[in-house]
């Protein structure tokens, strides 16, 4: 007959549960092999690429260097901006026949220094571009620096930076309006996204096929988003911590975030959810993908006279060719 067994003050013993008192261990969380890479190398080797492809848009390396200069002058403002608020992994990758781009992390985000960082790629190049025309409309006379018009690059650099502000994303003007003036995870947001994306095709449709690139991308990523959040309602319901940086997060966190992300995530449903917690092959995608569902804060700090300055200086830089009168007959070489 079962009895349980009695304490010599009579009082009957706790028996151990043996899922409670199996305590779980986890693993170290994965960390990247460091291996030397050179940002630097592979923006050199970027840069080579689009220089090679687009003199045979050109046909002409003069042309080819002024319109790559603008591109750079245009990078390297956000990248300075980007440095000066301490911005993390950057670089500067060029995207042959289509520009380039400043890649870049950064926990914090603010609202603030996002407006900064958006303005100061294409207003240096506007007010560059403007003061070219100026100099040459007030002494009356023509410069050709490389054998190219002053006024055909200052074209250049008022046309490129202009298209830079319109608002439309992925563009900075884009970026700005979605990141200062709208909420972007709110439905505006998302309505905004979608005419952008319409905007762009209309654009590859009247320009050229290549442009779809854009929408493309625009699309998938919007597709991967969809899957993102699924996986941020999992990740909210646990008990995990995602409000921290990769750093600071906990191995067992790791462990069950990762559990999640084999369970909800088609590129990972062939991976062992453990335990046994093992390593796999493409630990470091894991890896990647944990780091991007950690929580990144937005700081709305921008106030609405904030937003009002933000937005004339804005409005003024897309005004800026018909306030100073210029011949708009300069942009036709662009097709418009």
């Amino acid at each position: 007959m079962e009895h349980n067994p009695i304490s010599t003050h009579g009082i009957p013993e706790e028996q151990p549960i043996a899922s409670a008192a199996a305590e779980v261990t986890y693993p170290p969380k994965f960390t990247r092999e460091k291996k030397p890479v050179n940002v630097w190398l592979q923006s050199a080797v970027s840069l080579a690429a689009y220089l090679v492809l687009g003199y045979y848009i050109f046909n002409s390396y003069k042309m080819l260097l002024v319109v790559t200069g603008i591109v750079l002058m245009h990078e390297l403002g956000h990248f300075f901006a980007m440095k000066y608020y301490r911005y993390r992994d950057l670089g500067i990758f060029f995207i042959p026949l289509l520009g380039a781009y400043v890649s870049g992390s950064k926990r914090e985000v603010s609202q603030k220094q996002s407006a900064v960082i958006l303005l100061a790629g294409p207003l240096p190049g506007m007010i560059l571009g403007i003061g070219f025309l100026l100099l040459e409309q007030y002494t009356q006379q023509s410069y050709f620096p490389f054998n190219v018009a002053l006024s055909q690059i200052a074209a250049f650099l008022i046309f490129l930076n202009l298209i830079n502000l319109l608002p439309i994303y992925p563009l900075d003007g884009g970026q700005l309006l979605n990141r200062v003036f709208l909420d972007e995870d709110g439905i505006l947001s998302k309505i905004f996204v979608f005419v952008s994306i319409a905007l762009m095709c209309l654009a590859a449709w009247k320009i050229h096929y290549i442009l779809l690139i854009f929408p493309v991308m625009m699309l998938l990523r919007l597709r991967g988003d969809s899957q993102m959040n699924t996986l941020d309602k999992r990740i909210d319901e646990s008990d995990i911590n995602a409000d921290v940086s990769y750093e600071e997060m906990s191995d067992r966190d790791y462990w069950e975030m990762r559990k999640i992300l084999i369970e909800e995530h088609a590129d990972f449903k062939n991976l062992n959810p453990g335990p046994p917690y093992q390593y796999s092959e493409r630990e470091e995608k894991v890896m990647t993908t944990i780091q991007s569902l950690l929580h990144r804060h937005l700081i709305q700090d921008v106030s609405i006279a904030g937003k009002i300055f933000i937005f004339l200086i804005w409005v003024a830089a897309l005004a800026s060719p018909w306030l100073i009168e210029m011949d708009l007959s300069a942009f036709s070489k662009f097709g418009f």
